[in-house]
C-alpha cells in the first residue's frame, strides 16, 4: 500500500510539474472533458436504465391447480391467494367460493401449506377439513367451497418451454457500461488533479483507483458464480463515483472516509442480500430489526450531538455517524411481511406503533426531514400491507393534527421554513444557502464548470444537503438530471417487478426502499432550489457522508432481492427452479409408468 502510494505520488509530481510548465494543456483538457462527460454518462446508464424499465415479465411457475373442466391455472408466486375476487392471484369464478377463500404458500423448505381465510364454503384437503392450515403435497385434492382442485407440478414440456423462454430473457451483458464507467472514473480523477494543481492530494488517485478495483472485483467474482444482471450496481457505482468527485472538491480530507463508506456499503449490500435468501430466517429476526430501529434512534436521542439544529449525530473516537440512516434499513425490514403474516393479522396496529415511536423519537431529535421520510415510507408499506385507503386517510389526518400540536409547542420550528418560497427576499439570512445554490446551479449550465472548479463548496452543507447544486455547477444540468433519473428508475423497477414477485416480503420491501430513495431525492433536490423547505436530507449515493452512503447500498439490497430474472440476483437460490424441473420429470414418469397388475394383487393379499 505504501509503495503504491509513493508510486502514485511520483506520477502526480511529474504530472503537476508538466501542467505547471504547460498550463494551456490543462485548460484544453478541462474544456474537452466537460463535453465528454455527459456522453460517457449516457453510455454508462443507457443499458442499465433501459433494462430496468423494460424488465421481462415472464413469471416463474411453481406448480398448477387442475380445475374440474380439465384446465389448469399456474401458481406464479410463493404466496397465492385463491378466490373469486378480481384482485386475487388465482381467480376461480364459482359462486360457492369466497372472494378471498384460501391462501396456498410455499415455504423455504419447499413444502406447501394451504390456509383457510375464513371462507363460507370451507377448505378440505384429501377429505380433511382445514380449520386453520394444512400441508399440501403434489397430487393432493383440494376442495374449495365444494369445487375440487388437484395440486400438480408442471409437465416436463411446460417446464422446459418456460425455462427456454426465461433463458432468452436473461439480461444483456453489462460489462460495456463498466468499461465506460472505468474511463469516466479515470478522466474524473485526472480532472480533479488538474483543477487542484500543486495542492492535489495523492488520496484522489488512490480513492478512484480503489473504487475501480472494487467495482471490477465485484463484477468478476459474481460473474464467476454465473450471476448476470448488474444494472442496479451500475447505477450505484456511477452515483458513488460522483460522490467521490463531490467529496474531493469540497472536503479532500474526507476522501478516504468516503471511499471506505462505499466499500462498507457494498459489503452490507452483499450480506443483506444473501441473508434475504431465506424467508424463514427473515421472519425470525423481524422483531429484532424493529428493536434495532427504535434502539438506534433512542441511543441517538440520549447520546447524540446537535448539528444544523438536529440531534442526529453520535461521535465516537473522532468519528461521527448518523444511526438514523441505518434505522431506515431496520424499519423497512421490520415493516415488510410475508403473506402468511398479512392475512393472519389484517390490522397493522403493531406496525403503526413502531412507526409512531420512530417518528416520535425523530421529532424529539428535531430531525423533521428524516421523520417525513419515515412517514412516507410508512404510507407505502401500510398500503401494500392493507390496501385500505380509509385507514390511511385517517392516519394522514392524525399526522397533520400531530404536526399542528408540535408546531404549537415548538413554534421555533416554523422559523426554519420561513424563507420557503421567498429565498431571494432573505438572501442574506434564512435564504442564504438556497440562493447561493440556485446561483451556482445556473452558472454550471448544461455541461458544468468542471470537477473542482466550482465555488459552492464554500457554503455550509454544500456537499450534503445542497449537493444537487454542486452537481449542476461542476458537472452540469445534464449529469445532475441523469443522477436524479437513475434514482427514479430504481423505483420504477420495483413497481414493474411486483407482478412477478415471489413473496409479499420482497414486494413490500423493494417498493418501500424505492419510494424512500425517490422521496429523499425529491426533498434534497427541491429543497436546495427552494421548491420545498430545506429539510437537511442527503442525496442517495451522491452526498458526502459515510452513514448515508451505507444506508443507500443497504436499501439497494431490497431492490436486488426483488429481481427474479434467471441468475440475475444473488439473493435467489438458483437450485429452486432446477428442483422444480426434476420434480416435474419424476411426476410425469410416475404418471406414465405402466400399471403393474401382479404387484397390485400381491399388495392386496398382504
Amino acid at each position: 500500500m505504501i509503495q503504491a502510494r509513493d508510486a502514485l505520488q511520483g506520477v502526480m509530481d511529474v504530472l503537476t510539474a508538466f501542467l505547471a510548465a504547460h498550463p494551456l494543456a490543462g485548460e484544453w483538457y478541462m474544456a474537452f472533458v466537460r463535453f465528454l462527460f455527459p456522453v460517457l454518462a449516457v453510455l454508462i446508464l443507457f443499458r442499465a436504465i433501459r433494462a430496468l424499465l423494460r424488465i421481462p415479465h415472464t413469471p416463474e411457475t411453481w406448480g398448477q391447480l387442475s380445475l374440474p373442466n380439465g384446465a389448469s391455472i399456474p401458481l406464479t408466486h410463493w404466496e397465492n391467494i385463491i378466490g373469486r375476487s378480481g384482485a386475487v392471484d388465482v381467480r376461480l369464478n364459482y359462486p360457492s367460493i369466497s372472494r378471498q377463500h384460501a391462501a396456498l404458500c410455499r415455504g423455504e423448505d419447499e413444502q406447501w401449506t394451504i390456509y383457510d381465510l375464513g371462507s363460507k364454503g370451507g377448505t378440505v384437503v384429501n377429505g380433511r377439513e382445514v380449520e386453520d392450515s394444512a400441508p399440501v403435497k403434489m397430487g393432493d385434492t383440494i376442495l374449495l367451497g365444494g369445487v375440487p382442485l388437484v395440486f400438480l407440478p408442471q409437465t416436463v414440456e411446460e417446464r422446459v418451454e418456460l425455462d427456454e423462454k426465461r433463458k432468452a430473457e436473461r439480461p444483456s451483458a453489462i460489462w460495456p457500461s463498466f468499461l465506460w464507467l472505468t474511463l469516466f472514473q479515470a478522466l474524473t480523477c485526472l480532472q480533479l488533479i488538474v483543477a487542484a494543481g500543486q495542492e492535489a492530494s495523492v488520496m484522489i488517485p488512490l480513492a478512484f483507483l480503489g473504487l475501480t478495483l472494487v467495482m471490477w472485483l465485484y463484477y468478476v467474482v459474481l460473474w464467476c458464480t454465473r450471476c448476470v444482471g448488474f444494472e442496479l450496481e451500475t447505477i450505484a457505482f456511477f452515483l458513488s463515483t460522483l460522490s467521490l468527485a463531490v467529496t474531493a472538491s469540497s472536503a479532500p480530507g474526507s476522501l478516504f472516509k468516503q471511499f471506505m463508506a462505499i466499500l462498507l456499503g457494498l459489503i452490507l449490500f452483499l450480506v443483506l442480500g444473501l441473508f434475504l435468501r431465506d424467508l424463514s430466517r427473515v421472519q425470525k429476526i423481524r422483531w429484532l430489526m424493529a428493536a434495532g430501529a427504535i434502539g438506534l434512534l433512542g441511543i441517538t436521542l440520549v447520546l447524540g450531538t446537535a448539528k444544523y439544529g438536529a440531534v442526529n449525530w453520535i461521535s465516537i473516537g473522532g468519528m461521527s455517524f448518523q444511526p438514523s440512516e441505518i434505522a431506515k434499513i431496520c424499519y423497512i425490514f421490520a415493516g415488510s411481511a410475508t403473506l402468511e403474516r398479512l392475512f393472519r393479522r389484517r390490522n397493522i396496529t403493531l406496525f403503526i406503533v413502531l412507526t409512531g415511536v420512530c417518528i416520535g423519537l425523530l421529532g424529539l431529535m428535531s430531525d423533521f426531514g428524516t421523520a417525513a421520510i419515515f412517514f412516507v415510507t410508512f404510507l407505502v408499506i401500510a398500503y401494500l400491507r392493507s390496501g385500505d385507503f380509509a385507514t390511511l386517510s385517517l392516519i394522514c389526518g392524525g399526522a397533520v393534527f400531530g404536526a399542528g400540536i408540535i408546531v404549537k409547542f415548538k413554534p421555533y420550528i416554523l422559523s426554519r421554513f420561513a424563507s420557503w418560497g421567498h429565498a431571494w427576499e432573505a438572501a442574506s439570512t434564512t435564504g442564504y444557502q438556497q440562493t447561493r445554490t440556485m446561483s451556482a446551479a445556473a452558472s454550471g449550465g448544461l455541461i458544468g464548470m468542471g470537477a473542482g472548479n466550482g465555488w459552492l463548496h464554500r457554503i455550509p452543507a454544500a456537499d450534503t444537503d445542497l449537493v444537487f447544486g454542486m452537481l449542476c455547477e461542476e458537472w452540469g444540468l445534464l449529469i445532475a438530471l441523469l443522477a436524479v433519473a437513475s434514482i427514479i428508475t430504481l423505483a420504477f423497477f420495483a413497481v414493474r417487478a411486483i407482478r412477478v414477485g415471489r413473496s409479499s416480503f420482497y414486494t413490500i420491501a423493494a417498493c418501500a426502499a424505492g419510494s424512500l430513495l425517490v422521496f429523499q431525492t425529491c426533498l434534497n433536490v427541491f429543497g436546495s432550489v427552494d421548491l420545498l423547505p430545506l429539510t437537511g436530507v442527503t442525496f442517495p449515493f451522491v452526498s458526502n457522508g459515510g452513514s448515508a452512503m451505507m444506508s443507500s447500498w443497504g436499501l439497494l439490497a431490497f431492490l436486488k432481492a426483488m429481481d427474479t430474472r434467471q441468475n440475475a440476483s444473488f439473493a435467489i437460490r438458483g437450485r429452486a427452479q432446477r428442483k422444480l424441473t426434476e420434480e416435474a420429470i419424476r411426476r410425469t414418469e410416475a404418471l406414465n409408468r405402466p400399471f403393474d397388475w401382479e404387484k397390485e394383487a400381491d399388495d392386496e393379499e398382504d
